[in-house]
């Protein structure tokens, strides 16, 4: 028998008993469909993670500083004298709490960045409209804010937020100036936040204890000098390594590779899980194909029909309910990748390599899992098959 007429007699088998070959070839559209779909959201929001960490810059260091004992951080003033080296270009202490904020009958909860005027340059954060805090607001502690694009959402509701008066913690504040829309990060949201001068945030929250501080280095070749540097100083001072920690964004890019391979691993190993079940019920309905057939089988052998024929026929058979639920569940997940992208914030990377695997393994599947069912019906008997089905 040849391939084309195998490959007719498989189709025609499958469009007389539609339905029963859709719900075979459903658990295939299923798995390649999970398989495309969900690494591609996984890559997409690998992705969008990464172009912000290296929109960052690769030369900005980031110091968390935990303290011992009952010294949780340093002043600003420690701070400040820590950063003035060798090698370091300009550097932002940084206060953060979780605030409520209100405005009129209006209110939310953004995050609080009291810090220097410097922040804006070390994170790569601009002012859309009005100004950032300059020194004169540090040095008066000046009850002036810069307001994130979802605080204005939350609470002006379109109008203009310049110039108006919001109370954080039921302490008055004057907006000054509204940031740049920068989307979400590993932090959370980047819009979701006011900054206001730092000497003002330690009345408002009534700490004087800073615990992070942005740095950005010289140059990216200069970035493991200053960290070994700074790494010297603070074991000096607090005689504990596991007081501090310094990384570079390179750093994050490295683990955030490491996370997102881990779990571009698993999302595909779940997906794959439901190719195997759609194999399984590729199997199941081919052995029962081969019963229903038996008197087939049985009159194509009497007329000189091959094992490896039968064989054949039922193979491609499988083959082709496979290929047909692969390309079935490709096109399925692109429509969804892309509904997706068009409706949210998400941008999944519709990846060709990825649909080629999911595809060439929903056909290896429907192979693999139709073999026993075409070596069953191979291996029939042709008079024991026209009795059987007499």
């Amino acid at each position: 028998m040849k391939l084309t007429q195998a490959i007719r007699v498989a189709l025609a088998a499958i469009w007389s008993n539609k339905l029963r070959s859709f719900l075979t070839m459903l658990g295939v559209i299923i798995g390649v469909f999970a398989v495309v779909a969900l690494v591609s959201i996984g890559q997409g929001a690998t992705q969008a993670v990464t172009d912000q960490v290296q929109g960052m810059g690769s030369n900005l260091i980031t110091l968390n500083i935990t303290g011992r004992g009952p010294q949780r951080g340093i002043s600003f003033a420690d701070a400040t004298e820590l950063v003035q080296r060798e090698g370091i270009a300009a550097a932002a202490p940084v206060i953060s709490q979780r605030v409520t904020v209100k405005y009129r009958n209006k209110s939310t909860t953004p995050t609080l960045d009291g810090t220097t005027a410097t922040y804006g340059i070390v994170r790569n954060q601009v002012a859309q409209a009005g100004r950032y805090i300059s020194s004169l607001d540090l040095q008066y502690r000046q009850n002036v804010a810069v307001v994130g694009v979802s605080v204005v959402e939350d609470l002006f509701a379109g109008s203009d937020p310049l110039g108006q008066q919001i109370r954080i913690m039921g302490t008055p504040f004057t907006i000054v100036g509204v940031l740049e829309e920068k989307g979400s990060g590993m932090t959370g949201s980047n819009d979701n936040r006011i900054v206001i001068p730092i000497t003002t945030a330690q009345r408002l929250l009534k700490t004087a204890t800073v615990q992070t501080i942005y740095i950005q280095a010289d140059s990216a070749d200069v970035v493991d000098r200053v960290i070994t540097s700074l790494e010297a100083t603070l074991k000096m001072r607090f005689r504990d390594e596991n007081a501090y920690s310094v990384f570079n964004q390179a750093q994050i890019l490295d683990v955030m590779d490491q996370i997102s391979g881990t779990l571009t691993i698993m999302l595909g190993g779940i997906a794959g899980i439901s190719l195997l079940v759609g194999g399984i019920g590729i199997m199941n309905i081919m052995l029962v194909s081969v019963t229903e057939r038996t008197r087939e089988i049985g009159i194509c052998k009497a007329l000189g029909a091959k094992r490896r024929d039968i064989q054949l026929q039922f193979l491609i058979e499988s083959a082709v309910l496979s290929a047909i639920g692969g390309i079935g569940g490709m096109a399925l997940g692109y429509v969804v990748i892309d509904t997706i992208r068009r409706f949210t914030t998400l941008t999944p990377i519709f990846s060709l390599r990825v649909v080629a695997t999911a595809v060439l393994f929903s056909l290896f599947v429907g192979i693999f899992f139709g073999m026993y069912p075409a070596n069953k019906a191979s291996k029939l008997n042709p008079i024991d098959a026209l009795r059987g089905s007499g």
